[in-house]
């Protein structure tokens, strides 16, 4: 979850979807994470910086004066709860041109990179989300050749998409070279991605790219982004997605980052009508567990354009009959057939909140 920040804001409603307005009446309650809400709200583009006090970091929060007197919560993404970890050393600390990059050394999961306040991805459960949001669309396709991947600057997705042999092309948009270069001096297990000769590199604004990629061209994409707040918000916006189903061949398929079941049921069911309306063929919703990110789990958005038909509950390209796949670079940790087929299975509430994910889960 490259380029600025990736992950949560808690949808709180009522029952009903409605709560009263003061006066006696009640009121169709939008809530923050939901797509509709955003242009009306400028105070959702704050964004978080990292703050260490007694050796504990902290996510979201922010300091008032450089003493950290004070400490409040500072990102409207998920309001009301932090998780902590014990920083043993600060390993880098600067500002890049978008964000604030920083890496610690903590106790229980290895080394962490944080953008912005956010943890977007630990040592040890890197291989959840990684291994996830690459393999999904990859192994529901046959023999996919041209890949695109958006963010992704730690390269770990690379690494993934490399373990499919008849991949010829991976090219790889982010915006943040900082994200690139901190990488590969502190991750190198996921920077190993951008050693295959496969991969090309473009530093620059993936909205930009995709407006001058010739129709067609992809096989499959991957949005590796991060939350929809800022500039971010336009990565989950419909002339964005219009844009990836134009670079899409014919049955090529989107796979994107697509938040928490727990906290963010109102913007799933945003991008899953949107994409419903973009793509034209199937569109899934399929989550994974990563215990550092918000609430313990993050969500895909999986979708096909018109054409042959995609089936991505029952992997067509399995990964353990691609010859040497499993090992490749570094043994799977995380994801296998069974996993894959086990993430399109959907909690009742989460069946229940979202309507759009109905016609999707069955």
């Amino acid at each position: 979850m490259e380029g600025d920040a990736g992950k949560g804001l808690e949808c709180q409603r009522t029952m009903d979807g409605r709560e009263s307005n003061g006066n006696g009446s009640s009121e169709d309650v939008i809530p923050s994470c939901c797509l509709k809400n955003k242009a009306s709200q400028p105070e959702l583009d704050a964004k978080c910086h990292s703050t260490v006090v007694s050796g504990w970091f902290s996510e979201p929060l922010s300091s008032s004066d450089k003493t950290v007197k004070e400490v409040y919560f500072n990102n409207p993404m998920w309001p009301g709860e932090t998780h902590s970890l014990k920083v043993e050393k600060i390993l880098f600390k600067e500002k890049s041109l978008y964000q604030e990059v920083l890496v610690f050394q903590s106790t229980a999961y290895g080394k962490v990179l944080v953008l912005d306040g956010i943890v977007q991805l630990t040592e040890k459960d890197e291989c959840a989300y990684q291994e996830m949001i690459a393999h999904l669309p990859l192994c529901s396709i046959e023999a996919p050749k041209n890949v695109l991947v958006v963010g992704g600057g730690d390269g770990g997705v690379l690494r993934e998409i490399a373990r499919h042999s008849s991949v010829e092309m991976i090219d790889i948009c982010e915006i943040d070279q900082m994200v690139i270069d901190v990488s590969k001096e502190f991750f190198p297990q996921l920077a190993i991605g951008f050693q295959d000769p496969r991969v090309h590199l473009h530093v620059g604004d993936a909205v930009e790219f995709l407006r001058h990629t010739p129709p067609g061209k992809y096989d499959a994409i991957i949005v590796d982004s991060s939350d929809p707040v800022g500039p971010a918000q336009e990565l989950v916006e419909r002339p964005f997605f219009e844009t990836i189903a134009r670079a899409l061949r014919p049955g090529g398929v989107l796979c994107n980052m697509a938040e928490s079941m727990w906290l963010h049921t109102h913007l799933i069911q945003d991008m899953i009508s949107i994409c419903h309306e973009t793509f034209k063929g199937s569109v899934h919703y399929a989550w994974a567990s990563v215990p550092t990110y918000p609430s313990g789990v993050i969500g895909f958005v999986l979708c096909a354009t018109e054409g042959p038909p995609v089936d991505f509950k029952h992997p067509i390209n399995p990964i353990e009959k691609l010859d040497g796949a499993l090992e490749y670079q570094r043994q799977l940790k995380f994801y296998n057939s069974e996993m894959h087929r086990a993430a399109f299975s959907l909690p009742s509430f989460v069946k229940r909140e979202v309507e759009a994910l109905r016609d999707c889960s069955t």
